[in-house]
Formats: structure tokens, sequence, C-alpha cells
């Protein structure tokens, strides 16, 4: 659900949160990092074939909102600030996120992304996602270059990605609590690479090593939170607005909290089930999928869901707390701000 193409709309985010006086320094460092990291992207995705090349810029070339490389300068400055290290980890981690982009499209057959259509669908699943594993390979050698700290982090990271798809796609174990599995799943394929943004800004832009813990935590659970809202949004946005078809999740029978929320309280309310039926009838027809989507949306239940980012959110800035006061902490609380108000 990440829009935009040029310089301007990557840097609107933090415009947005960025607001005093005082921090206009600070943002337009952020604003430099940014178009630098944007710069490197690019080239990093270009490849020496036509067709080759085409395949690896494309959803690069789509835009994004770069809240990860944004999170990895901002940590940078609890140490000496933005560095080329700092630069070339942000690098590496939005290629990481954008290759992964590649490989969900064609595991959710999704038919868009970032309002163009998926890779997939133009080259086909074996092209997107040798595609996908091309920009995995560059994102490995820029980070390989930073040290065995932020190779680990990487490694780490990746393996968790892995896995949060797996289990996605596998479901919960039998017994398991559906939600739980659902919030794992959203802390390791979205929360663990913004949590390691954070963490390697503040690795190798020098700052204290006890701050990693913060800082990890706090992009952990500002991912999730991310996920969460996004799980609303797609309920109660356009096609235009979201960059792809709403509900798409939905559509596909990958669940969603607002749908885990109202499965639960089906258990024991008849008008809640009643409610969950109904939705069920909805998607199995083409013509009232719009239908569905609304009926769940006007539920209480996506309400909750919204509920459950902000606390998530809240666990996002608590973690902070070791971190020094100042504008860089103030800016982090910002940003977790900005995220959950992307519902609004």
């Amino acid at each position: 659900m990440e829009r935009g193409n040029d310089t301007t709309r990557l840097v609107s985010g933090p415009k947005r949160f960025f607001l005093r006086s005082e921090d206009r320094q600070l943002v337009g460092r952020m604003e430099q990092g940014l178009e630098d990291v944007e710069r490197r992207i690019v080239k990093e995705s270009t490849s020496a074939d036509s067709v080759t090349n085409a395949a690896t810029r494309y959803l690069v070339e789509a835009g994004g909102k770069r809240v990860r490389p944004l999170l990895a300068l901002l940590a940078s400055e609890l140490g000496e600030g933005v560095n080329d290290g700092v630069l070339e980890a942000a690098t590496g981690v939005e290629l990481t996120h954008v290759a992964s982009l590649y490989h969900d499209d064609v595991m959710d057959e999704a038919d868009t992304r970032r309002s163009v259509t998926s890779a997939h669908r133009i080259w086909g699943n074996n092209a997107a996602i040798l595609a996908g594993d091309i920009l995995f390979a560059r994102a490995s050698m820029i980070v390989s270059e930073l040290g065995q700290q932020a190779i680990m982090i990487q490694a780490h990271t990746f393996e968790r990605l892995c896995l949060g798809q797996l289990h996605e796609t596998l479901g919960p174990d039998e017994g398991a609590d559906p939600i739980e599995h659902y919030l794992q799943v959203l802390a390791d394929k979205t929360g663990s690479l913004i949590a390691a943004a954070g963490e390697l800004g503040v690795l190798l832009g020098g700052a204290p090593d006890e701050y990693r813990v913060a800082v990890r935590r706090f992009g952990e659970c500002i991912g999730v939170a991310f996920q969460l809202v996004d799980d609303v949004i797609d309920l109660r946005s356009t096609s235009d607005e979201l960059g792809k078809t709403p509900g798409t999740d939905l559509r596909e029978g990958v669940p969603t909290l607002p749908w885990l929320l109202l499965q639960r309280q089906a258990e024991t309310d008849p008008e809640a089930a009643a409610v969950r039926d109904e939705v069920k009838r909805l998607l199995a027809d083409d013509d009232t999928l719009d239908q569905a989507l609304a009926t769940l949306a006007s539920h209480p239940v996506t309400d909750e869901a919204l509920t459950q980012a902000k606390a998530w959110a809240k666990d996002a800035t608590d973690a902070l707390k070791a971190l020094p006061a100042g504008h860089v902490r103030d800016l982090f609380v910002r940003l977790a701000d900005y995220i959950v108000s992307r519902s609004h």
C-alpha cells in the first residue's frame, strides 16, 4: 500500500511529522539522506541487460514510503549521524523489502502493487521470483561490506522474513490461537525488517550499543502497528487510494485482524456469527465483493483492530524511554503517531 515515485513524495512523509522549526536541520539531513538512498537504490537495482533491468527496477520505480531507510537515518542521529555506512545499510534494507514484495505478490496472486500491475502479471511467476532473488542478492552484497554485526542482523532478519511467510502460508498449528499466530506473522514479515533498519542505524551511526535494544523493539512494534492499520485501510479505502485492489487478502482467503476478531466473537455471539456468515457469502461472489468489505469495515471489530494498532504503537513509544530525551526521540514518537494516523 505504498505509493509515490519521486523525491518530493519520498520526503512527504517526514515533512508531515517533522513539524517544529527547531527540527529543520534534522529534517534537512533526513531529506538529503533519503534522496541519496533513492539514488543508490536505483543504481543497485539496475542491470546490464534490458529484460533483467526492466524487471528488477520495476517496483523500485513504482515508489514507496521508504519508512525503513528513514528509520535507519533517524536512528543514526542517536550517534554521530548519517554516514556512508548508514546510507548503504538503508539501501540494503529497502532493497530487501522491495525484493520481498515480488515474492509476496506471486504467493498472494496479487494483481496490483503501488498502483501498477504486479510484476508477475507482466513477466510471469518465475521471472518475478528471480527478480526478487536478484535484489535479495544485491542487498546481501551491500551489507556484506558493513561488518560482521551488520551481516548477522541482515541474515537473522532474512530468516524471519521467510519464517513469517511460511507460517502465514501454513496457518496456525492445531489448537493455537489464530490471532496470536497472525500477530507473530506480522512481527516476522514486517516488524523484523523495520527493526533491523533502526538497529543498523544505531550500529553504523556510532550510537551507544545499549540503544540497539530500544530501537529494535520500537521497530518491531511499529511494524506490527503499521500492518494492523493497513488491515483497516484495506477495508475502508478505494483502489485509487490504496494503489491496489481493496481487500486483496480477504479475497484470497488470507485472514486479517478484523476478520479474525469477527471469527472469535462469532464463537459466542450469534449476531457476530450471522455477520461472519454473511461476509463469507458475499466474498464468494465477484459481484458482491465490495459489499462484503463494506460489511466488515462497518462492524465494530474493525475499530477494535485499529485500537490494537494504537496499542502496538504505544508499546513502540514506551520502548523509547531507554533513549535520551531530545529531538531525535521526539521524532521517533511522532513517526509512530504518523503511522497510526494514516487510517484517519
